[in-house]
């Protein structure tokens, strides 16, 4: 066939076709045919699987999910959940796309289970989860914090919130409420993570125009309270929608430091309109503080202004009074030998929750996943984070330094494409892994995620 020619299908025999492309030099051609092996474009999830086998999460999902078969042929809920999982770490984000991986003929059998169930079945699945089973979902995240390391001065919660857009509204606990693009149906979950160990410790999700501290008190004491006996808070820190009376006293009911930003009220703004002479100067340049007395013993507000010219990245609010400035006010229990700057400096690494939530919702899926029930909803939701925790935890089995994202998984590690077969009775997965530098790179992820804990770390996954 003459490559400049256009495609002529060939007799139904013949099932090679050519189709026309354009390369530098000239016109080329490439040969398209089928194949009925059993490839997998995501071989890579085999290090998945044996990681979730070291971690006994097949039994943990058992012991927390519902179980209520319909028929005898029915699957068993666990594996409908862990196709689920790996249908979310293979990109999908909707349960039409985690069935659609039905298609790939060796997905499940990597994964261990029976199949990746239809959309129907995974709509069926989460329609009979309640409150009381989405409760017990949130043990998955004790688990996984109960892997972390004892630390002498132990963790910092960070408490957010955020909203959920769902433009279509007709799922439980949509309502419209304030939003970044102003008033929009939504979902307003809470959230709490430990910062040093970049895990989830708690989720809650809400009504849609619930307000920002709407039970904010009672999720820290549960987030608490469940924590594995081995981990200790040893400070709070939470944005203006923590700084409720509520979520303070209850801090200070659980003997913890805390670092809340307070509202700006017009009190507060009064002191931000004090003159210069009420001012602090900091070592940090156009950065100034002050420090005021409130009622509550124990209790200090601090004041800081910095100024926009010096500190264009500075966060906080703008007064129409005060022009030039960015004003912020914190509130804490931190004692006084811990001065209003460090206070302020202690209190800038809670934004780096932003960056779970905002890979929670674009690569995890949870800003797309949801049903019409509102708790099956919730139990969408955690399964996506129990998903997000065992990565960071995989990541710490590989000995990485830094945490990757998930998308960085993906096309290093368990986006590879394999052949799945049975060479003399045993199943066999053959990764398609070209030079000797990659192959090393994979034995030595493999070596390392089979061998015992505290060995050397692999190359780092970073892309």
């Amino acid at each position: 066939m003459n490559p400049t020619q256009a495609y002529e299908p060939r007799p139904e025999a013949d099932q090679t076709v050519r189709l026309p492309i354009d390369t530098k030099d000239h016109t080329s051609s490439i040969r398209i045919s089928f194949t009925d092996q059993r490839l997998t474009a995501h071989g890579g999830m085999v290090v998945w699987s044996h990681f979730l086998h070291q971690k006994g999460f097949r039994r943990q999902l058992r012991e927390v999910l519902p179980h209520c078969p319909t028929s005898p042929n029915a699957y068993d809920p666990t594996d409908v959940a862990l196709g689920y999982v790996g249908g979310i770490l293979c990109g999908a984000d909707k349960l039409s796309r985690v069935a659609w991986l039905q298609s790939d003929p060796a997905l499940s059998q990597v994964l261990g289970i029976e199949a990746i169930a239809s959309q129907s079945t995974l709509s069926r699945f989460f329609d009979v989860f309640g409150q009381k089973t989405c409760n017990a979902l949130n043990g998955l995240h004790r688990r996984a914090l109960g892997s972390l390391p004892s630390l002498k001065e132990g963790y910092t919660l960070d408490l957010d919130s955020w909203a959920l857009l769902h433009e279509d509204g007709h799922q439980q606990g949509v309502a419209v409420g304030y939003t970044r693009q102003g008033l929009k149906p939504c979902h307003r979950p809470l959230i709490a993570a430990l910062a040093e160990g970049k895990l989830i410790a708690n989720y809650w999700l809400r009504r849609g125009d619930s307000p920002c501290a709407n039970g904010a008190a009672e999720f820290l004491r549960q987030t608490v309270e469940s924590m594995p006996a081995h981990i200790r808070i040893k400070l709070l820190r939470g944005d203006a929608g923590f700084g409720e009376a509520s979520v303070q006293e209850m801090a200070q009911a659980l003997g913890l430091k805390f670092i809340l930003v307070a509202r700006l009220t017009r009190k507060v703004q009064s002191w931000c309109r004090h003159d210069d002479a009420q001012w602090q100067r900091t070592e940090v340049a156009g950065l100034e503080v002050q420090e005021v007395e409130l009622d509550q013993p124990g209790r200090r507000l601090i004041v800081i202004r910095q100024r926009v010219a010096q500190r264009p990245q500075a966060g906080g609010k703008t007064l129409l009074e005060v022009p030039g400035y960015r004003f912020q006010a914190l509130v804490t229990n931190l004692p006084r030998s811990v001065d209003a700057l460090n206070v302020w400096r202690q209190y800038n690494g809670r934004a780096d929750l932003e960056n779970r939530i905002k890979e929670l919702g674009e690569q995890f899926g949870i800003k797309r996943l949801c049903v019409d029930n509102f708790w099956g909803t919730e139990a969408m939701h955690h399964l996506a984070i129990a998903a997000y925790n065992l990565c960071v935890l995989l990541q710490r089995r590989l000995g990485q330094l830094e945490k990757c994202e998930l998308n960085t998984l993906r096309w290093r590690l368990f986006g590879r494409a394999a052949v799945w077969s049975r060479a003399h009775g045993k199943p066999t997965l053959k990764l398609a892994v070209r030079g000797q530098h990659q192959q090393s790179w994979w034995r030595e992820i493999l070596t390392k995620l089979t061998a015992l804990p505290n060995c050397n770390a692999v190359d780092s996954l970073q892309a």
